[in-house]
């Protein structure tokens, strides 16, 4: 067993997802599918989509819960990290829409894209910065994503995925703690996931020609993924994630009382476990209720678990995301 450190609490958690749900029959209703298709494939039964608000809207509303879960206000706020890919603007940056609704004004706010695996980035970069000792003792960690923005309903292999929702988590140094993560990207996998933003046009352009970026022809801005390469991707990638972090502080996955993992889909689940050789009783599962909500997934089911008395005070936990970039990471804590 390696030795304490300087690691990270959870001071409070918050989430929120809209009220509108689309079920499964739902979806057979616009697209060519069916429940049963999409329940064996996917484990997905419904998911919450947006019916108007935006994704600033959603990752507030679930800060607010965590601030009032950690018993801070406002103003105890020193960073503000806050992770997406569907941002309501390029500028400004979601965190800052997000301090001015709960009024935190003045704090650092920035944004982190790491795709499906962001919340594990920003609760490292989240550690790093508590460690820093530069006056930076709380942070605000929010995961909010609204995939119904860029999801092409027309597409029945991908429509079904995904859903919109956000969770927090109010951070603070732990001393003397268990602490470890692991994070990396395949940038080579970029093209298997992806979503276009503004076209390279300007009043002085006179080249007509495309730039050969080496990615997939996308519909406008519409989300594009190849299945089966991010499965390969993320069979590997979530064990190996877990086992490395695992390995840094000299224990294994069966270690842990807990794995979180980015709720895709269940057979990449059930796959990780199965090469870690984990029970899946370890793996909070909320994909039937919520779809894949990318960055969101893990802090909202760790939510869930946490309200439905899972995972406990004391508890050794491991986060572990992977998804576009392509781009993967697990941090093992104490909660």
């Amino acid at each position: 067993m390696g030795s304490k450190v300087t690691g990270v609490k959870i001071k409070g958690i918050g989430k929120y997802v809209p009220e509108m749900v689309a079920t499964n029959e739902d979806f057979t209703k616009i697209v060519e599918t069916s429940d049963e298709w999409i329940t064996q494939r996917t484990g997905i039964k419904q998911r919450h989509i947006t019916n108007g608000e935006p994704t600033y809207y959603l990752g507030a509303m679930a800060a607010k819960a965590a601030m009032a879960d950690a018993g801070v206000k406002a103003e105890d706020i020193d960073l503000i990290i806050a992770t997406t890919v569907t941002g309501d603007y390029f500028t400004p940056s979601l965190s800052c829409l997000i301090q001015r609704e709960i009024g935190a004004i003045g704090c650092i706010a920035f944004d982190l894209n790491a795709a499906c695996a962001g919340f594990v980035y920003g609760f490292d970069t989240a550690k790093r910065y508590l460690q820093t000792g530069d006056g930076i003792k709380t942070v605000l960690l929010v995961a909010s994503e609204e995939l119904s923005k860029f999801v092409d309903y027309t597409d029945r292999s991908s429509c079904v995925l995904f859903g919109d929702g956000a969770a927090a988590f109010v951070l603070e140094t732990a001393e003397d703690t268990t602490y470890s993560s692991f994070l990396g990207a395949d940038g080579n996998g970029a093209k298997y996931l992806a979503s276009r933003a503004l076209k390279s046009e300007n009043a002085f352009r006179t080249n007509s020609e495309e730039f050969d970026m080496d990615m997939p022809e996308t519909k406008d801005y519409f989300f594009k993924q190849d299945g089966k390469e991010v499965y390969k991707f993320a069979t590997k990638a979530l064990p190996n994630a877990v086992e490395q972090a695992c390995a840094k502080i000299e224990i294994s996955p069966d270690d842990l009382d807990w794995i979180v993992p980015h709720q895709a889909n269940i057979r990449i689940i059930e796959t990780a476990a199965k090469h870690l050789g984990v029970s899946m009783d370890k793996f909070p599962v909320y994909i039937d209720r919520y779809g894949n909500t990318s960055s969101a997934s893990i802090p909202i089911a760790f939510c869930d678990a946490v309200a439905e008395g899972r995972i406990k005070r004391g508890d050794k936990i491991c986060l572990v995301g992977f998804g576009g970039g392509l781009t993967y990471g697990a941090a093992v804590f104490e909660y």
